[in-house]
């Protein structure tokens, strides 16, 4: 009994530490999506001006470059094309995260991640203290949560289930 106690209140813990973490991760996640916006800009001003250059505009040069011969053009037309793809999905999402409210940014970020920045932010992730709201919040939902998957997985009733039958032994007894 003592077990299962120690086990549920280890489980409710680390999945509310985890979930209290979730916020942070977001705010990180967004620092980096403001560099990889910055780096596309830069990607996507040089591509204008050489297509400026060449008295194109952009969808002329991509045109021009997917009806080339050389495999080469064709193949890096592609690429600053998913460029700048990319960079106009980042700036909604960026856009998105800016103007919403504190629950939302983690909603927002969890709906449609960025392969690429989520996998970059985990790797250099910093855990921190979550003395926001949001993140208290989101540290008691995760806790809730644990407890939660245990009852489902049986662990909590079987505590139950054992203090009522200790009651009932005691009252047979006296």
């Amino acid at each position: 009994m003592m077990f299962a106690r120690v086990l549920t209140l280890g489980v409710a813990l680390v999945s509310g530490t985890v979930t209290s973490q979730l916020p942070e991760f977001a705010q990180q996640y967004r620092q980096r999506i403001g560099g990889a916006i910055d780096a596309l800009e830069e990607v996507k001003a040089d591509f204008v001006a050489d297509a400026t250059a060449t008295n194109k505009s952009v969808s002329a040069a991509l045109e021009h470059m997917a009806q080339s011969a050389d495999q080469f053009v064709q193949l890096r037309g592609m690429s600053i094309e998913r460029s700048l793809d990319r960079l106009g999905s980042l700036k909604e999402q960026q856009l998105a995260m800016t103007s919403a409210a504190a629950f939302e940014r983690v909603w927002i970020f969890l709906r449609e991640p960025d392969t690429k920045i989520s996998k970059a932010t985990w790797e250099d992730f910093e855990p921190a203290v979550p003395v926001t709201v949001e993140g208290g919040v989101l540290a008691g939902i995760g806790f809730a949560i644990g407890l939660f998957m245990l009852r489902l997985a049986g662990l909590g009733g079987r505590v139950r289930r054992r203090r009522k039958h200790r009651g009932q032994q005691q009252v047979g007894t006296q």
